[in-house]
């Protein structure tokens, strides 16, 4: 399976803390099926600020640890971006790391509040698309404005985006409404892709399989195969071409 949004590389914002734990975590998703990752932290200026050099420059790290551990797990960079006023500058000086492409469109992990759906995300997402850049959305089912009307998740996803949804919302790592709109959202045909969104070995560890699995169950094997496997694939497969 193909993991588009973890939090493997470590000490770049609140996933693995340590070496040890980044290795720890890789070893565990390559042996939960995960045979491709793309780490994504966090960009959200004030909080995380990280950046494409920065990320870059830790991944390539990261990649030297996992050959020292003899670890299988393939993986490349993107990032996690809060949706913010300085997006524009770094899409200007070319810093917004993607996540791959998508039916010619560059792809964008765009990160909302938990707490909310901001004024001007319509706008926002509009002057992305016009960047031929396509926002994929990550967690909509973990959004509290969505989980108080699920009309604000067709509304976002009319706008011209894509969705992507945790695989432990279909396991019951969240609380029970959580699992209840990402099951709306497959029902709907909404999702695009599920990812792992890991960021430990304790309560969000980079597990697959028992998302598929429910998944498989609610909604056969081939919209599992393209939620966990072909969609992730077409995004990213040119990025490990190179």
């Amino acid at each position: 399976m193909i993991d588009l949004h973890c939090h493997l590389l470590p000490k770049l914002d609140d996933g693995a803390r340590s070496d040890e734990e980044a290795i720890a975590l890789a070893r565990y998703a390559v042996e939960n099926g995960i045979t491709h990752s793309v780490l994504t932290p966090h960009i959200n200026p004030g909080h995380y600020d990280n950046d494409l050099a920065g990320i870059e420059t830790a991944h390539r790290r990261f990649r030297q640890l996992l050959q020292q551990h003899d670890c299988p797990l393939n993986t490349t960079y993107a990032a996690e971006v809060r949706i913010c006023p300085e997006l524009i500058n770094m899409q200007a000086s070319h810093c917004l790391p993607f996540l791959g492409r998508w039916q010619g469109q560059q792809v964008l992990l765009l990160e909302l509040p938990h707490s909310h759906i901001p004024a001007g995300t319509e706008q926002v997402i509009h002057w992305l698309l016009s960047q031929q850049i396509l926002p994929l959305v990550a967690h909509p089912e973990r959004n509290r404005d969505i989980l108080a009307d699920y009309r604000k998740a067709t509304w976002l996803k009319s706008q011209g985006c894509l969705f992507q949804v945790t695989a432990g919302a279909f396991c019951g790592r969240f609380r029970s409404q959580v699992k209840q709109v990402a099951e709306q959202l497959l029902a709907d045909g909404l999702i695009h892709l599920v990812a792992s969104d890991a960021h430990n070995l304790e309560r969000r560890p980079p597990d697959l399989r028992e998302g598929y699995a429910a998944v498989e169950r609610l909604a056969g094997v081939q919209t599992a195969d393209n939620l966990f496997k072909r969609h992730p694939w077409q995004i990213i497969s040119h990025r490990f071409d190179e």
